[in-house]
């Protein structure tokens, strides 16, 4: 079955006693990983118990197949539901878990099985979202919500208050993949100390240069229109597991910011006034650039961006060309716009 987002805190924490399969799988990692790591010790809390808890890759079970059924029925001489963790899955063990599913072995053991991107004709996504003794979790990028309930979450755990506009920039900066966002902001409040507080200035000195730098890269070289930079920049995105869904929702924020702006200056402001309304702030590195960059994008041609990069988007979402290459082409399209306008 689809696991609906409101049942998901609940069944993280205690699993359906029929459920004998849960499948995470979507383009962030790190939250796959989290997820899967939750449900996994609410089954099992001690993960290295060798006689409760079988770590599988996939690979291996597409190697042995019977393996899936002796691992699920083995006894757990510990006490507790067995838990069987089968890493990197994909369509090559579809149809085991349609049978495993159809036919559990006896028990009550739970598979909790981790897949990157799957498309929704995949078998696998199809085996779990049809079974009713199975659940698969959809994991997408923290949308700014999610990403300020982590804020919350990881600083409060240390005691650790944060001011409304710093809250309003990590939000901004962090995403992409739960882990690595999750690392940095417990490096930031190991940086403000137990019991501190974040300030605008603190988040933007830990954060600032490392969570979003990367993409800052490909986002500032695809709208002042530098083709070599960006297919530089989206080269590395992509080596370092940048998701192409990510990186048009980075260049759609961008651009709703250069709208933003544009529209405040023709309404009379400056475009210093502007320029520091701006939530969350600019960093303070690429202000110079955005600046230019206002005088590339007028509020139409804007426009015309946002409407490109939101149907690349739905285009990368569907089965089709590779999410790479759709990305890649919506950004130097932008480019090109970008370097036209700078050469009139």
């Amino acid at each position: 079955m689809k696991l609906p987002p409101a049942r998901l805190a609940a069944f993280l924490a205690k699993p359906d006693a029929a459920c004998r399969a849960a499948l995470f799988y979507g383009p962030d990692a790190g939250l796959v990983r989290e997820r899967a790591d939750r449900l996994a010790m609410a089954i099992a809390p001690d993960l290295r118990d060798a006689f409760r808890v079988a770590d599988l890759a996939a690979s291996a079970l597409a190697a042995d197949p019977a393996r899936l059924n002796d691992e699920a029925a083995a006894l757990s001489l510990s006490g507790g539901r067995r838990l069987v963790r089968v890493r990197d899955a994909g369509d090559q063990v579809g149809a085991l878990f349609q049978r495993f599913l159809a036919d559990p072995p006896p028990g009550d053991s739970v598979a909790v099985v981790e897949a990157g991107e799957l498309a929704q004709r995949s078998s696998l996504r199809r085996t779990f979202e049809s079974a009713d003794n199975a659940a698969a979790i959809a994991c997408y990028s923290d949308d700014r919500r999610a990403l300020e309930e982590l804020v919350r979450e990881v600083l409060g755990a240390h005691g650790v208050a944060v001011s409304g506009e710093a809250q309003a920039y990590l939000a901004e900066h962090l995403g992409g993949d739960r882990l690595l966002s999750r690392g940095e902001l417990e490096k930031l409040a190991l940086f403000v100390g137990d019991n501190g507080k974040v300030t605008l200035a603190e988040a933007m000195a830990s954060v600032g240069d490392s969570a979003q730098l990367g993409l800052d890269d490909v986002v500032f070289a695809a709208a002042e229109g530098d083709a070599p930079a960006l297919e530089r920049a989206l080269a590395r995105a992509f080596q370092e597991g940048e998701m192409p869904v990510s990186v048009l929702r980075a260049l759609m924020r961008h651009f709703q910011r250069l709208h933003l702006t544009r529209a405040r200056v023709d309404g009379g402001m400056s475009e210093e006034e502007a320029l520091r309304s701006l939530r969350p702030p600019l960093f303070f590195k690429l202000q110079d650039r955005f600046r230019r960059q206002l005088r590339l994008w007028p509020g139409r041609r804007a426009q015309q961006a946002l409407e490109l990069l939101l149907e690349a988007e739905r285009t990368a979402k569907r089965s089709g060309p590779p999410p790479e290459a759709v990305c890649r082409d919506a950004l130097l399209r932008i480019a090109r716009g970008a370097g036209a306008a700078a050469r009139r």
